[in-house]
C-alpha cells in the first residue's frame, strides 16, 4: 500500500506538469482543412501562405494565398513580415508547411498553422480552389 501511494505521490505531479506545457513549447498548429479555413476566417491579422513552387501554385490554389516557395525567398521574405502576423501556411502534403512552420518559429513567429494533409487533404475535403492563371494588377 505504502508503495502504491508512493508512486501515486511522484508519477501523478510529473504527469500534470508533461499535461500543462506553455504555448511556447509547441511550434505551430497543424490543424485538418476545415478548422484550419475556420481559424484563419477567425483570425485577425493573418496571412496565407502557399509554400509550393510557383509552377504548383498556379495550376491550384487557396484563395487569397501568396505564394512563397520554402525552396525561395523565404528566409528574406519572414524577415518582411510582421511577427505579430498568424501565419496559415499550406503545402501539397503538408510536409514542407510543417518545416517552414518550425523554421519561421525560430525566426521568432508564434501564431502559425500549417493544414494537416495540405492542399491534397483540402480539395478532398471539398473545400475551394482557385485554378489557372494568376491575375496580375496592371
Amino acid at each position: 500500500m505504502r508503495l502504491l501511494f508512493g508512486l501515486i505521490f511522484f508519477l501523478v505531479p510529473g504527469l500534470i506538469s508533461l499535461n500543462a506545457q506553455t504555448p511556447d513549447s509547441i511550434k505551430y498548429l497543424s490543424l485538418p482543412p476545415k478548422e484550419f479555413q475556420q481559424q484563419y476566417l477567425d483570425t485577425d491579422s493573418s496571412f496565407l501562405v502557399d509554400v509550393r513552387e510557383p509552377f504548383e501554385f498556379k495550376r491550384n490554389r487557396i484563395k487569397n494565398a501568396v505564394n512563397i516557395p520554402s525552396s525561395g525567398n523565404l528566409e528574406r521574405a519572414a524577415d518582411t513580415i510582421n511577427k505579430n502576423y498568424a501565419l496559415f501556411l499550406y503545402c501539397t502534403s503538408g510536409y514542407r508547411s510543417s518545416r517552414v512552420a518550425g523554421s519561421l518559429y525560430d525566426k521568432g513567429f508564434r501564431k502559425l498553422v500549417s493544414l494537416k494533409g495540405g492542399i491534397v487533404a483540402w480539395k478532398k475535403d471539398g473545400m475551394p480552389v482557385v485554378k489557372g492563371r494568376i491575375k496580375q494588377k496592371k
